[in-house]
Order: structure tokens, then C-alpha cells, then sequence
């Protein structure tokens, strides 16, 4: 079996703070793909780097944003990959975007797609994102590769996935044009590996910090582990950790056969 957990942090730094490399040595992952660092490498501490893993450490691979204090994603591993990259697409590996490990005909990748913000001030630059994911998703599957893109999406796809789709209506995260996207995403070889077992309501993956809304879980699911239509009958579960607490987002964990 090979467990894969993808985890919005929102500030590698300050969930170090709340017991991040405890919790991830105890998670039992192979891989962990992590959005959000809003850090480099040489900020961080030696345990940040290399977090203890059983007897060893995990290997960790970063892509970080020339912005300083901003976006950013990363890889932990137990196994070296054969290979790590980004997009090879300037205007989002400057952002830190995207971080891809390759081991055999297995791409994972950890990815954080961009806030379409306010007014959708950025939503030319999201769909630009999303096509150029597509087209990235192609080319590994046209090559052989079996995917699992693994990350902040934020994009709440259907009304089930948030508490109040009608009040969200044109708002980011849940603009028209955003789930058009997603429903082109999974009607063209991709599947969403969460709702391919769990049909349920009220299963979200962030909430904001305001109003108690974890407490209440008024939330949106907007991390997503999707896998190429092929390969998903070797996944054998995948979940939303809701129980782990740290960043106003949860871990999800996929498992593979």
C-alpha cells in the first residue's frame, strides 16, 4: 500500500509552531505533499527538512514563490524520487506552484492553484493555471505516467461541496468559471478519488477563522487528491482527515493498492 496525504499548512513555519513534524512522523505516509509553505528552504529548521520518519528522515523537495512570504509548495518522501520538477511554466513556478516527484510511472503532484481573489481580480491567471494543469496532466498520461494532483484546488466543484452555495454564488472559490473547469477536469480522464467513495453532505476540508466556523463546520471542500481514470481502481480509499488541527485547512490521505 502506498499512503499519500496533501495538507494546505498555510505557513510551513507556523504550523511547526503547532506540531507538524510530530503529527507527520506519526502519519505512517510514504508521501506528503504540502501547499502553502510561504517559505524557502534556508528559512527553515534542520527538523523542517528532514522530519523523522521511523528510523530514518523524510527526503523533502521545495518549490517556493520569488515572493518572499508567499504561496509555495513542497514534497516529503520516505523514498527518493527518480526525478523532482515544477511546471517548466515561468509565470506559475515563480509562484512556487507546483511541486512534481516521479517514481517509476507514478507522478505526484503537489499543487496550489491560485485564488481567483475578490471581484475575480485573478481570475484570468487561475484559468490559465487550470489549462496549463490540464495540458501538464496530458502530457504525463500521454507519456505513460499513472497522476495523482494532489492539493489546494480552490475551487468548491457542486453545491455539496460547501455549506452555503447560494450565499456563495460569484464568489472565489465558486465562480462559474471555476467549476466549469472542474467539470471539464473530470469529464475529460481525471477523477475526483473523494466523491468516487463518499457521496455525502458536510464533508469540507477548509473553514474560515472567523465566526467558530470549524466549530460549526460551515465549511468548503476545495483540496482535492484526483487521479487519472485509469488508476482509479488502484486506489483503495480516500478521506478528509477533519480531526487535524494546525491551518485553517485539513490533511486528506489517499491509499493506493
Amino acid at each position: 500500500m502506498l499512503s499519500i496525504i496533501s495538507w494546505n499548512v498555510n505557513g510551513i513555519r507556523a504550523v511547526e509552531k503547532k506540531g507538524f513534524t510530530d503529527w507527520l512522523s506519526a502519519s505512517g505516509a510514504d508521501i506528503i505533499c504540502i501547499q502553502e509553505t510561504k517559505a524557502h528552504p534556508e528559512q527553515l529548521s534542520p527538523a523542517l527538512i528532514s522530519p523523522p520518519c521511523g528510523d530514518a528522515a523524510y527526503r523533502s523537495y521545495w518549490s517556493s514563490a520569488k515572493k518572499p512570504g508567499y504561496s509555495g509548495t513542497a514534497i516529503y518522501s520516505k523514498t527518493e524520487p527518480d526525478r523532482v520538477g515544477n511546471m517548466a511554466v515561468p509565470e506559475f513556478d515563480d509562484e512556487g506552484r507546483v511541486c512534481a516527484a516521479y517514481y517509476g510511472k507514478l507522478a505526484v503532484i503537489s499543487a496550489y492553484f491560485p485564488n481567483s481573489q475578490d471581484g475575480g481580480k485573478r481570475l484570468d491567471y487561475k484559468l490559465a493555471f487550470c489549462k496549463a494543469m490540464f495540458e501538464f496532466c496530458q502530457k504525463l498520461t500521454g507519456d505513460g505516467y499513472n497522476i495523482v494532483l494532489c492539493g489546494d484546488y480552490n475551487i468548491a466543484h457542486k453545491a455539496i461541496d460547501l455549506a452555503n452555495p447560494a450565499a456563495n454564488e460569484g464568489n472565489a472559490g465558486y465562480l462559474p468559471e471555476e467549476r466549469a473547469w472542474m467539470d471539464f477536469f473530470t469529464a475529460n480522464g481525471y477523477t475526483d478519488s473523494f466523491r468516487h467513495f463518499c457521496t455525502e453532505a458536510k464533508q469540507y476540508t477548509w473553514w474560515s477563522y472567523r465566526t467558530r466556523a470549524r466549530e460549526r463546520n460551515i465549511g468548503w471542500r476545495i483540496d482535492y487528491q484526483c487521479v487519472n481514470d485509469s488508476f482509479i481502481d488502484r486506489v483503495q480509499s480516500s478521506e478528509i482527515l477533519a480531526d487535524v488541527q494546525g491551518s485553517d485547512h485539513c490533511p486528506i490521505r489517499l491509499t493506493i493498492n
